[in-house]
């Protein structure tokens, strides 16, 4: 495991992390502005392959250019399930509900955890899953309000939590943090672009508008965030990094309330507060303060 950090170092990680937060909460009133200039699924391989090209000379000068080429097959599958359904989810819901709906992304983890390693969810982590359950109705309206668009993000919620959970195996294990960034970046475009190829879906980016916003998504919230996210996630403290990344939804619904002019409701607002309350009591269960000692990655 990597050595101690002095203050100022864990400050600048914990900035690092809320840094990360804030980017990707704004993805989704950005990424939505965005869709009427090009097909969801081009947007994500376009994204992913700029943010590759970006950080393809430095891959280049590492003495194995092809470690973590494995892994990064792993971590792309996640990625591309997690960016292509979120993204073909704001289609037809609105970015404050993929925000807050993404933010469960926390409760699947101990599901997963339990079907991989059989450990059973704690009482806490129950009652987080029942706050969760009960904020998504509000926001989405129950049965008969929740869409196809709720449905897609659902999905990237739980994708969300793969990648996390085997993000934290590899960089555990002191990973190159830019090789697996690199891989997992171009093996993602690649696959996004042949599955336009394949399905026939348009390819083009109609005006500046939607080439400005790919552009940012691939330097900031894409290669930017997650090369950060990495990084800081090897030193910090995995209760500190599982309650800042709970504030992601908050800012998603913060940016598409004021700058996106999304309409402000009551009670998706009620809804979408049980969903951050269930999120950071299913990361109060989680820690321990002998595992936070040690500095793992993530508490799973």
């Amino acid at each position: 495991m990597p050595g101690k950090t002095d203050q100022k170092t864990a400050a600048l990680y914990d900035l690092g992390l809320f840094y990360c937060a804030a980017i990707w909460g704004s993805t989704f009133i950005v990424t939505k502005s965005a869709l009427d200039n090009v097909h969801p699924i081009t947007m994500v391989g376009i994204r992913f392959l700029i943010s590759a090209l970006a950080i393809l000379p430095w891959a280049l000068r590492r003495p194995s250019f092809t470690r973590h080429m494995k892994e990064g097959f792993g971590l792309a599958f996640f990625l591309c399930l997690l960016y292509m359904t979120q993204t073909a989810g704001l289609q037809f819901t609105t970015a404050s509900n993929s925000g807050f709906i993404t933010g469960l992304f926390i409760i699947f983890i101990p599901v997963f955890m339990f079907l991989a390693r059989g450990e059973r969810p704690k009482r806490m982590e129950a009652v987080s899953a029942v706050l969760a359950i009960a904020g998504m109705w509000l926001l989405t309206g129950g049965v008969r309000g929740f869409n196809l668009g709720d449905g897609l993000t659902l999905i990237a919620a739980m994708a969300y939590s793969g990648h996390l959970i085997i993000t934290d195996r590899y960089v555990k294990s002191d990973a190159d943090p830019l090789l697996l960034a690199f891989h997992q970046f171009w093996i993602t475009g690649a696959i996004a672009m042949l599955l336009v190829a394949v399905m026939g879906w348009p390819t083009a980016v109609t005006g500046a508008k939607g080439w400005w916003i790919i552009i940012f998504l691939a330097l900031f919230p894409t290669l930017s965030a997650f090369y950060i996210q990495m990084l800081a996630q090897r030193q910090s403290e995995p209760f500190k990094v599982g309650i800042i990344f709970t504030l992601e939804p908050v800012f998603a619904a913060a940016f598409a309330w004021t700058l996106g002019g999304e309409e402000f409701f009551w009670i998706k607002a009620a809804g979408g507060f049980l969903i951050v309350s269930g999120m950071l009591m299913g990361e109060l269960a989680k820690f321990r303060l002998r595992r936070a000692a040690a500095k793992e990655v993530l508490p799973v």
